[in-house]
C-alpha cells in the first residue's frame, strides 16, 4: 500500500505519502490564496523526499470539505486527473475528520467538537464521540446560533480559535488546519478494516465537493439589455 493524500480545504496545502503504517513524507503550507500554485510542487516534493514515483503509489486519499468553493476544487481536481490518469482509486474522506484524528493523536479523548473557519462569519463544524466517530453530518452555522452545543466543549480548529468567546473549550495546543498526514493514516485504518467507496459508515465519501452551502461568486442577476439600433 503506498497512499498519496492532499488536501486543499482549509488555508492548509497539505500533502503526505503513507505505506499503511507510517508517514513516509509530508509537506504542509498555509496560504489560502496560492492552492493551485503550491499543490503541485508539493506533491513532486513529497514523492522526492521518499524516493517514490507517482507509478508506485497504489490509492489517492482526498479532502472533500467543508470548505470554500475555489480552494476545496483544486484538491478535488487534481485527486480525481491523477487517479484517473493511473488507474488508482481516489478515497474522499470528510476534511473535518482528518482534523479530528489528528487531535486524537495528539492526545485528546472525546467528546469534542471541530471547527474550521467558512468565512462569513460562520463556521464549519462537527461533534465527535472520539477522534474516530463523527456524531452527524457536518454543519455550517454562525458561532452565535450554536454557542449552548459547543460551550465548555473541547474544540480543535481555526473556527474555534476565531470564535473563542463561542468554543470556550478551544484547545490551542492543538491542530488549527487539517493535515495529510493524518488524513492518510485514517485512510490506511479504514481500508485495513475493509472499508469501501461510496458511502461513510466507516467507509470513504465520493471525491466530490462537500460545500454545505452556496458558493461566494454568483451570476449577476440582472442584464443590462443592450439592442442594436
Amino acid at each position: 500500500m503506498l497512499l498519496l493524500a492532499l488536501d486543499t480545504a482549509t488555508p492548509a496545502v497539505t500533502v503526505a505519502l503513507h505505506d499503511g503504517t507510517r508517514t513516509l513524507a509530508a509537506a504542509d503550507e498555509v496560504d489560502a490564496r496560492r492552492h493551485g500554485e503550491l499543490l503541485l510542487p508539493a506533491v513532486d516534493r513529497v514523492l522526492a523526499e521518499a524516493g517514490a514515483a507517482l507509478g508506485d503509489v497504489t490509492g489517492i486519499v482526498v479532502g472533500v470539505g467543508p470548505g470554500p468553493y475555489t480552494g476545496l476544487r483544486v484538491g478535488l481536481m487534481t485527486a480525481t486527473t491523477l487517479g484517473a490518469a493511473r488507474g488508482i482509486p481516489v478515497h474522499g474522506l470528510c476534511t473535518l475528520d482528518g482534523i479530528a484524528h489528528a487531535a486524537g493523536q495528539a492526545g485528546l479523548e472525546g467528546p469534542f467538537v471541530v471547527a474550521t473557519d467558512a468565512r462569513r462569519k460562520e463556521v464549519y463544524w462537527a461533534r465527535y464521540a472520539d477522534a474516530r466517530t463523527r456524531l452527524g453530518d457536518p454543519a455550517v452555522d454562525r458561532p452565535a446560533d450554536i454557542a449552548e452545543l459547543v460551550a465548555g466543549v473541547p474544540a480543535v480548529g481555526m473556527g474555534a480559535r476565531l470564535y473563542a468567546d463561542t468554543f470556550t473549550g478551544v484547545r490551542e495546543d492543538l491542530p488549527e488546519h487539517v493535515s495529510a498526514a493524518a488524513l492518510a493514516a485514517l485512510a490506511a485504518e479504514r481500508l485495513a478494516a475493509g472499508a469501501g467507496d461510496g458511502g461513510e459508515a466507516g467507509g470513504f465519501l465520493p471525491p466530490l465537493p462537500l460545500y454545505l452551502r452556496r458558493p461566494d461568486a454568483r451570476v449577476p442577476a440582472n442584464y443590462k439589455v443592450v439592442t442594436p439600433r
